[in-house]
């Protein structure tokens, strides 16, 4: 086979998003068998076997890495000259991947989805949880769109502005410290819990104790900030995070959170990031502005700048 045509690229694009073989026949409703004669093609075309299996699942191999978001950018072109500026989400089937926080995911998903379900019942969205290593690396994921805090973007990821706040020390509602102003003698009596996944939010502080030649207990790591409410609801614990979730966190536990008492805060810039390569995708600016308006929404966090 010398030529490949759009019904294999998409094709193509759509077994490496899965990385398996039965739920890219799902998705483009044909057949497992049709769908396996379309990668063995691809496989003879590239000289590569694309997807690797390894036990029930598959892994991409170096090539299918490489090939993934060049496939991508040629069908969001091909996709374009269809929809030129008349592009309207109610008529887009399509799947998009999201990397963010589980904070995000519990408590701000919700919202987008049913955003979607509104006015791009097509759209799917598939999340994945965030880790600081993605971000460097967005032009060779199956990733569309990122959520993070960073002061700085690698070359050829683009980002919309969410808005901006610092850390603060969150804390049971009932605890001993709730309602007081803060000092690092005060705090120090006290353990720590601590988020173990999604980046660096606390570091910050332990650094300014070691200045000082102290050091707090962390008695406690978890890696989602739903336990780590439930575990501070009942707990005479403290935690570290920044204000807009602390804020949310009130919302739905019993909770309180008071500013930290260091002279110089960190301050905390979020983003919504995405590779170049998607950056004239029609659907993908659709989406990405839709999300970036909900986070905003619900972040409940000073912003400012734009795409």
């Amino acid at each position: 086979m010398n030529r490949l045509n759009l019904n294999l690229l998409r094709a193509l694009v759509i077994m490496l998003e899965e990385r398996n073989v039965t739920r890219a026949a799902d998705r483009l409703h044909l057949t497992q068998s049709a769908m396996s004669r379309q990668l063995s093609q691809l496989r003879d075309h590239f000289a590569d076997p694309l997807l690797i299996r390894e036990g029930n699942d598959y892994l991409l191999s170096a090539k299918a890495k490489e090939l993934m978001p060049k496939v991508q950018a040629i069908l969001a072109e091909v996709d374009e000259l269809g929809e030129g500026d008349s592009f309207n989400p109610a008529e887009c089937v399509r799947r998009f991947s999201f990397a963010c926080t589980d904070h995000v995911a519990q408590f701000i998903f919700p919202d987008i989805l049913q955003k979607l379900r509104q006015e791009a019942p097509g759209i799917d969205i598939s999340y994945e949880m965030w880790r600081p290593e993605l971000l460097t690396r967005l032009g060779q994921l199956p990733l569309d769109l990122a959520s993070t805090t960073t002061n700085s973007l690698p070359e050829n990821v683009l980002s919309i502005h969410i808005g901006q706040d610092s850390p603060v020390c969150l804390m049971a509602k009932d605890h001993p410290l709730a309602g007081e102003t803060l000092t690092i003698e005060k705090m120090l009596e006290y353990s720590f819990l601590r988020l173990n996944s999604g980046g660096d939010k606390d570091s910050f502080f332990d650094r300014a104790l070691e200045a000082q030649g102290l050091q707090r207990r962390i008695q406690f790591e978890v890696p989602f900030f739903s336990a780590a409410f439930q575990v501070l609801s009942s707990e005479p614990m403290l935690m570290i995070l920044p204000q807009h979730i602390a804020s949310n966190a009130l919302a739905h536990f019993p909770l309180s959170y008071a500013e930290l008492p260091l002279d110089e805060v960190p301050q905390n810039n979020y983003h919504l990031c995405w590779h170049a390569l998607h950056d004239q995708d029609p659907a993908h600016r659709w989406l990405r502005n839709l999300i970036a308006d909900l986070l905003r929404d619900e972040m409940h966090i000073d912003t400012h700048a734009t795409e």
